[in-house]
């Protein structure tokens, strides 16, 4: 566009010369002794046009001649910062490709030559990389030196410089090296997000569960990490500091910081709730469980609610029963419901909540539950089935009081006191789980009755037969144990339905 505008700007003045010129003929005459020369004005004006363009292109082509030195040397530099550029770029590819061989050999060659301190820098830190990746730290270490001085006092560089040092540092699993790098990067510059990530790296391998917390909630704030990256972190780090506190007023320190969907989180509220239960106050730590349930139904938080003293299992079951009834096909939750009956002693209703969980999934804590009410009740063949189903189990099983209407069970054929090998096998193992029918669960195996909810109350059937020997009151007893110490009708408001409590205990058969 420039080039344009001159040269309207020229057209204009030739031919406003042009006219000039025409209107105003004249003559030039120039003296000099001993000669006398004389042209036409116009002449004389196209001569020193000519003369001024002659001598400037003489001019400008002794200064090309001049600068040949100069344009050579430039030539020079700018041919080998395109090979330099062509052999960063190549390593930078082969360190992302994971050639670090290929890329060391690049790299190494251009960190020795290249006089840029931008392209030292990044060939050292490319090459401190290659050969962290291959294990060689010493050659890393001395790459990482050449690349800090060559950063000098450039802050972007020595920035760069120290979050790639960190990184591998703690890849290393060397914190302490690398939060001497980061504090003051982050100190100076807070909203460097990079840095904040290496920080909150290097804070949870050293175990500063305090700063991870506080540092984890600043990222999630400034959105640097998402929700599903901070909550696991805040998570851990709280249920650490709850583990941690020994008095009730720490308790409420850490507590306090914390909000109110953080304090429903699994391993916050388990770590809250075993506090509790040091503290001996149960109420406590089931109220704190119960509002971790209510917004979700975890295993873990199940599997504690369901471990407390008889005295609180009317309670926690009627709150379980609320949560069955917009859950019906949860398995954990059928688990624990299951539990808190053998913890109260209601054998019919815990066996029915145990099997309903088996339909929906055969589980070897089911089996180890079943194994146990089993045993209580005498039935030994069908207690070791489900125990040897269970020999896998992991967990904490429930610790059953002395019944005060059924003798203590006979613990010499508890698979943990009695060498397994040497065992007779009195009932072989099934390759399907094994689910025995009783008075008080015969109902859940036909499928042509409609399956009720704990709350609802129904009459189960009478099946034709039982299949353990035994005589009526056993059966009736099965069907109708009590809560010792728990009376029914102080929680009638409770919808539940019992067979008649039987007034006399059952008649044991001696044991072998």
């Amino acid at each position: 566009m420039k080039t344009w505008l001159w040269m309207c700007v020229l057209l204009v003045l030739a031919v406003a010369l042009a006219l000039v010129l025409r209107e105003h003929s004249g003559n030039v005459l120039i003296i000099a002794q001993p000669w006398r020369i004389e042209l036409s004005l116009t002449f004389a004006v196209l001569l020193l046009l000519a003369a001024f363009v002659v001598l400037y292109v003489a001019l400008r082509l002794i200064a090309w001649l001049v600068s040949g030195p100069e344009r050579f040397r430039s030539w020079r530099g700018l041919r080998g910062r395109k090979k330099e550029h062509e052999l960063l770029e190549s390593g930078w590819i082969s360190v992302l490709e994971g050639r670090y061989a290929d890329a060391e050999q690049r790299l190494s060659k251009l960190l020795g030559r290249s006089k840029s301190a931008n392209t030292r820098v990044l060939a050292g830190l490319a090459l401190a990389t290659a050969s962290h990746h291959l294990g060689e730290y010493a050659r890393r270490d001395d790459a990482l030196r050449l690349a800090g001085q060559a950063a000098g006092n450039d802050t972007r560089l020595k920035e760069a410089h120290a979050a790639a040092s960190a990184e591998m540092l703690l890849e290393q699993n060397r914190p302490q090296e690398a939060l001497a790098l980061l504090q003051p990067l982050y100190e100076s510059n807070p909203r460097h997000s990079h840095a904040a990530q290496l920080l909150l790296k290097a804070y949870r391998q050293l175990g500063e569960h305090q700063r991870v917390f506080d540092l984890a909630r600043t990222l999630l704030r400034r959105g640097v990490i998402d929700k599903s990256k901070a909550l696991p972190l805040i998570e851990s780090a709280a249920a650490v500091r709850l583990a941690g506190v020994a008095d009730p007023d720490g308790f409420k320190a850490v507590w306090g910081e914390l909000k109110s969907d953080e304090r429903t989180l699994p391993e916050v509220a388990l770590a809250a709730a075993a506090f509790h239960e040091r503290q001996g106050d149960v109420e406590a730590a089931g109220k704190v469980l119960e509002a971790a349930l209510n917004v979700r139904l975890e295993s873990r938080l199940l599997n504690a609610y369901s471990q407390c003293p008889p005295e609180h299992v009317a309670r926690r079951l009627a709150k379980a029963e609320v949560w069955l009834k917009n859950d019906p096909q949860n398995s954990d939750l059928l688990a624990a419901l299951g539990n808190l009956c053998l913890t109260g002693q209601l054998w019919g209703p815990g066996e029915r909540y145990l099997l309903r969980s088996m339909k929906i999934r055969s589980d070897v804590r089911i089996h180890a539950l079943l194994g146990n009410l089993y045993d209580r009740l005498g039935r030994e063949a069908d207690a070791m089935k489900h125990w040897r189903l269970a020999s896998s189990v992991a967990g904490v099983l429930p610790v059953l009081q002395t019944s005060n209407v059924l003798p203590a069970a006979d613990t010499r054929a508890d698979p943990t006191l009695i060498d397994v090998e040497s065992m007779p096998m009195s009932a072989p193992i099934d390759a399907e789980p094994f689910s025995p029918v009783a008075a008080s669960a015969a109902d859940y195996f036909d499928d042509s009755l409609p399956s009720a909810s704990p709350g609802e109350p129904r009459t189960p059937p009478q099946p034709a037969s039982v299949p353990v020997s035994g005589d009526s009151d056993m059966d009736e007893y099965f069907d109708s144990a009590p809560i010792p110490g728990v009376d029914l009708s102080q929680t009638s408001d409770r919808p539940r339905s019992h067979a008649p409590v039987s007034s006399q205990p059952p008649e044991s058969k001696p044991r072998d």
